[in-house]
């Protein structure tokens, strides 16, 4: 806990303005009476110790007395609104009610500073942070939480295989699920891994469409399932998901991200050329942003400034190899052969050491003309659960391989029985 702002108090996903008498979840406003919002900041303020009835009475109703019943309740309303945190709100007879923030709180907080940056190096690094912690306090839900967002973000930017972290996922979302319950955020990242993973729409919009119910000012949720509608072509209810989110957390970087991505799935390419550019200015330093404008570019026939943001996404998350595939292709457009063959060969190299993607070697080995390749690349995604066949569907980059016998083939094993789960 501390005062990150003038007047404000943080601790865990909670901001507490005093001066405004607001309490702010994940850059949301919690509703809170406001004789709630008064017990709850006496406790903040008297952190890990008891505060009293009559204490209370002095800080949180400023002398006005009131039965011990009533001040009961109004804890309870605090605890209420804090959800999966209310936990941190004890009470003890004789002593009084006491808000206990958990030791590992610093390296949770930490953990997810480190997940945001959307880069191999912070998600490891987060990774770590949260086996630390639920070392620390192996009854916290939090850090499992955590680990679990990890992992299914390093499969699903293809930082490492699904194949291995894909399990890791699930046992960290059960372990957080036996310790609170089934939250909206679990629910909603079980939602979104059943879809990316394993492909089963029916199930992940039944998991996102409640969570969204039960936690309708959480961003991600509706983000999660606006990438579910567009991956199966529901444009318009894409649309409107990502509208929603933009009214929950109109600063998200993933937001402009996405509404790229649904122009591009819908070969509006001009569109998301523009609507990239404004994300970049909006977010220079996301990877994602500046992959998805480059695409765009590339898309729209400009391949020599989609090599300029695929160079800077590069920069700025270098593990991330599919950025350099991306370069590829750009490069056998240009009609330079010869550096899409020497990204190409690098990146297959590179296989020695590190995990490349075969999703991504898909297109440049077919835009160099190396068809049975390309396919191969294809096959091996199949075989290695490569995440992003998930959009495979409506990527526009696969369109000239649409309708040919072996797509055909691969594409209804990647959507078969487990599509409809």
């Amino acid at each position: 806990m501390g005062d990150a702002l003038v007047g404000q108090i943080a601790f865990g996903p909670f901001r507490m303005d005093l001066e405004g008498g607001r309490l702010i979840r994940d850059g949301c406003d919690v509703e809170l009476r406001p004789q709630a919002f008064h017990a709850l900041r006496t406790l903040i303020q008297n952190c890990g110790k008891h505060v009293d009835y009559e204490q209370m009475i002095h800080q949180a109703w400023e002398g006005v007395s009131v039965s011990r019943h009533t001040v009961a309740v109004t804890v309870g309303e605090a605890k209420k609104v804090l959800r999966e945190y209310g936990c941190w709100i004890h009470y003890r007879p004789r002593l009084g009610y006491r808000l206990e923030i958990p030791p590992a709180e610093a390296l949770i907080r930490r953990g997810w500073h480190f997940a945001r940056l959307d880069t191999r190096e912070g998600l490891e690094k987060a990774l770590g942070c949260f086996l630390e912690a639920a070392a620390g306090d192996s009854a916290d839900f939090r850090p499992f939480e955590g680990m679990a967002h990890c992992y299914m973000m390093l499969g699903a930017y293809g930082l490492r295989p699904s194949l291995e972290v894909y399990p890791k996922f699930k046992d960290a979302l059960e372990a957080a699920e036996a310790r609170e319950s089934l939250t909206p955020e679990l629910q909603g990242l079980r939602g979104h891994a059943l879809h990316i993973f394993e492909r089963k729409t029916a199930g992940a919009e039944l998991d996102l469409l409640r969570a969204v119910e039960d936690a309708p000012g959480l961003a991600s949720l509706r983000g999660h399932l606006f990438m579910l509608y567009a991956a199966t072509g529901r444009f318009d209810e894409a649309e409107a998901a990502l509208a929603d989110a933009y009214l929950v957390d109109s600063l998200w970087p993933m937001l402009p991200t996405m509404e790229v991505l649904l122009l591009l799935c819908r070969r509006e390419f001009d569109c998301a050329v523009a609507c990239g550019r404004k994300a970049v200015d909006l977010h220079p330093y996301f990877p994602m942003g500046r992959f998805f404008y480059g695409y765009a570019l590339l898309l729209a026939g400009q391949p020599t400034a989609a090599i300029g943001q695929f160079g800077i996404a590069r920069v700025m998350s270098p593990e991330s190899h599919c950025f350099r595939a991306h370069e590829a292709i750009c490069w056998a457009q240009m009609g330079n052969s010869k550096e899409a063959e020497r990204i190409v060969a690098e990146l297959e190299d590179l296989r020695r050491t590190d995990y490349v993607d075969a999703y991504n070697l898909i297109v440049p080995n077919y835009a160099l003309g190396r068809i049975d390749q390309a396919f191969d690349e294809l096959e091996r995604a199949w075989e290695e659960n490569s995440p992003p066949l998930f959009i495979l569907d409506v990527d526009p980059k696969m369109d000239p391989l649409r309708g040919q016998p072996r797509f055909e083939r691969i594409r209804n094993r990647v959507f078969g029985r487990s599509a409809h789960g």
